[in-house]
């Protein structure tokens, strides 16, 4: 299957435009079950002003959130697609450089230690495009998730020992999420990494959290240790906006990898109530949008 890269630079613009103003149905479904589930009249209070702003900005044609976020772009390439991947990058980075300054957009990206803002969401590195090759025939992929600084600014790395087992994981998560408090405009998706390399840790905690509601982890004690965390997280208090309440996160998401004998890595990286992204699907059918 042939890709035409002006069709993904295209694409790549109104993925950042679409993943900031609408909110993907499984994020809208899980408000709804923590209204049901809210039994303190401060966290069923703030819950509806945030359902209602949500409402307001769609309806409005604005966006979810002022802050646009780092772009993050995600590529699955199926068996048969035949493309330039050095090309495939660029037009992502130029479809990201369009929707900042065509829509516009703010920027938020700035250099690391000049601070200095291009005003086009890019700069070294970033957007960040993530590739992975898939299992499927003709398909190629792009999801796009803009990562909020104050979600992503809760981003926490532990390199436990194995003897701490399990209950170093569960007490590192806790306090996460305590120490976060209502920072990350709260309820949260909590993405946890487990195993791997440190830095591969705290990239499975990004898939994690950015990871859609509903879904669980591929495997078993790792779905176990998903809902003990979900249940023990929304016992904290911390509440909507952190204002106190039940509903502090949607769900603890877990993504793990395979570790060294001598290492028990844990990382956390929440996502604030604002989950935003959008999804681009290419098959041999045309070009399909979602989530």
């Amino acid at each position: 299957m042939q890709i035409d890269l002006k069709q993904v630079e295209d694409a790549a613009k109104e993925l950042y435009i679409r993943a900031l103003k609408v909110l993907p149905p499984d994020i809208k479904e899980g408000f709804t079950g923590l209204v049901k589930r809210e039994t303190n009249a401060t966290g069923q209070s703030v819950l509806a002003t945030m359902i209602r702003n949500i409402t307001v900005a769609e309806s409005t044609d604005n966006l979810l959130c002022q802050d646009t976020g780092l772009p993050i772009y995600n590529v699955e390439i199926g068996r048969n697609v035949q493309l330039d991947g050095f090309a495939l990058k660029q037009a992502i980075r130029k479809g990201c450089e369009r929707a900042t300054t065509e829509y516009p957009l703010r920027s938020s990206v700035v250099h690391p230690l000049t601070r200095v803002n291009e005003q086009t969401s890019c700069g070294p590195l970033v957007p960040v495009i993530n590739i992975d090759f898939v299992d499927a025939q003709d398909r190629l992929s792009i999801e796009m998730i803009p990562k909020g600084s104050g979600s992503e600014n809760n981003t926490f790395l532990h390199m436990a020992i194995p003897a701490d087992g399990i209950d170093a994981i569960k007490t590192f998560v806790i306090d996460c999420v305590l120490n976060a408090g209502g920072k990350t405009c709260p309820p949260t998706i909590v993405g946890v990494g487990v195993g791997g390399t440190g830095d591969l840790c705290v990239h499975l905690s990004k898939v994690a959290a950015t990871r859609a509601l509903g879904t669980r982890c591929s495997d078993a004690e790792g779905a176990k240790l998903e809902q003990q965390l979900t249940e023990a997280v929304n016992r904290l208090g911390v509440g909507p906006q952190g204002l106190g309440g039940d509903a502090t996160s949607f769900a603890v998401h877990i993504e793990l990898a395979a570790t060294h004998i001598t290492m028990n890595p844990v990382a956390v990286n929440m996502q604030c109530h604002s989950a935003r992204r959008a999804r681009a699907t290419w098959t041999p059918d045309g070009l399909a949008w979602g989530f």
